[in-house]
């Protein structure tokens, strides 16, 4: 039976020490955090060109993304072939309408415009998919490598008067801030525990 001075200090079996030193790496998250939101913007624009991207009712140039908003959030997906890209999309397309108010959000990805059509609708994406299939885009933006593939990710424009301008760009993995579940799992004891995504599940 246990005493209530062995459990004195406790929040739900978590001893007090174990919480303090979790206060204090969750402190320390929050000011690295506000340190790299800040050394971000103090970076330069990159200057993007106006590439042409392709979907089912024929060209779109970057431009055109961006309607009548001036900020633009544009994912780079490696397509249907990658489970874990799916992973990330079906995220987005939870949240796609909040995304979407504060700015346009598209995914692209190198697969044909039929193809995105066909998967996103598998999928239930409400999302805009455009393709950059045939096209330097994605290695233009860093995210090809000649060795590796295509790469996933996130750039985030801007477009000014003087042009389309990038403000940021990071990519995707197993872990990162831009898939809950991995901070979802981080909360079990084992963790994810090997875990990979698949495409459906059995019930």
């Amino acid at each position: 039976m246990v005493s209530p001075e062995n459990t004195k200090g406790d929040c739900c079996g978590i001893g007090k020490q174990s919480a303090d030193e979790l206060d204090v790496y969750r402190r320390e998250i929050r000011e690295i955090r506000a340190r790299m939101t800040e050394a971000r913007r103090k970076r330069p624009l990159e200057p993007v060109l106006d590439h042409v991207l392709f979907g089912l009712d024929g060209e779109k140039r970057l431009s055109d993304l961006f309607g009548d908003a001036d900020d633009l959030i544009l994912v780079h997906n490696m397509g249907k072939g990658c489970p874990y890209c799916t992973l990330w999309a079906d995220g987005f397309n939870g949240v796609y309408e909040h995304l979407a108010n504060r700015a346009p959000f598209v995914v692209t990805s190198p697969d044909a415009p039929e193809e995105q059509a066909e998967f996103a609708k598998s999928r239930g994406w409400r999302f805009p998919m455009l393709s950059h299939k045939g096209s330097d885009f994605a290695q233009a933006l860093g995210f090809r490598d000649p060795k590796a593939g295509w790469l996933p990710g996130v750039s985030t424009l801007k477009r000014t008067k003087q042009g389309i301008f990038r403000a940021a760009a990071e990519e995707f993995s197993p872990g990162d801030d831009f898939c809950f579940v991995w901070p979802m799992f981080d909360l079990l004891p084992e963790g994810a525990a090997g875990w990979r995504p698949r495409y459906r599940y059995a019930s």
